[in-house]
């Protein structure tokens, strides 16, 4: 997290790991495989963000996952004991993959408390309505999906993103930021063309897995694919 904050990265996306993560491709899979392999959990990754925290009380802490395991962990008392300890580690906003708008408000609202915003995803085939629906509940900003797949997947066709976009600010009032599919520096550059940011999660996550025994490696790895798209977007 520090090596990408050191090389220009403005928020971190921090992954909770999840034994059935349906909306990523085999690259984040296979993290999310080897997080539950390990015995990492969801109260590990707030512990984690709160040792960050020690360091840098500046960058900004999404956490990203499947809504199973903040289930699991408030079963007794709604979302409360997970918004506490989100609030207490430093979390700043919340993407959950799988919890549609309609089914938000409870969480939306003990988020709310906090200040912790609750970030939805956008589609290319998201509705007006729906547009409509996430414009009204969601804070911070919102993901747009650039392709019709899982993480990792396809190129962007940039001018589709670009008239999607164009589409999506007439209704979201919110910074939209676009992601799936940015893997190098070329890329990054011609989205934050367009966008009002670049999410770039699979083209690192591949270097973690590489270099999973190098620490040293990894991280110079990591920090120049960073430097690179950073450079190139300012």
């Amino acid at each position: 997290m520090t090596t990408l904050v050191e090389n220009g990265a403005d928020v971190i996306e921090l992954g909770v790991p999840f034994s059935d993560p349906g909306a990523d491709g085999l690259t984040i899979q296979h993290a999310h495989e080897r997080a539950v392999a390990k015995g990492i959990t969801l109260k590990n990754i707030l512990e984690l963000v709160k040792s960050f925290r020690q360091f840098n009380q500046k960058t900004p802490v999404v956490l990203m996952g499947y809504l199973n395991p903040i289930e699991a962990m408030g079963r007794d008392n709604g979302y409360q004991k997970f918004v506490n300890l989100a609030d207490e580690s430093g979390v700043d906003g919340l993407l959950i993959v799988d919890m549609p708008p309609e089914e938000a408000t409870e969480l939306h609202q003990s988020l709310q408390q906090k200040n912790i915003d609750l970030i939805f995803l956008i589609a290319p085939t998201t509705t007006t309505a729906r547009l409509q629906m996430i414009n009204k509940i969601a804070s911070g900003f919102v993901y747009f999906v650039s392709l019709k797949g899982v993480t990792g997947a396809g190129n962007i066709d940039v001018d589709l993103v670009e008239t999607q976009l164009k589409q999506i600010k007439q209704i979201i009032q919110l910074p939209v930021a676009v992601g799936f599919g940015i893997n190098d520096a070329k890329t990054a550059k011609t989205i934050a063309k367009i966008s009002d940011g670049v999410i770039v999660g699979s083209a690192i996550v591949k270097l973690v897995e590489r270099y999973q025994t190098q620490h040293d490696k990894m991280h110079q790895e990591i920090g120049q694919l960073v430097k690179s798209m950073t450079s190139a977007i300012n």
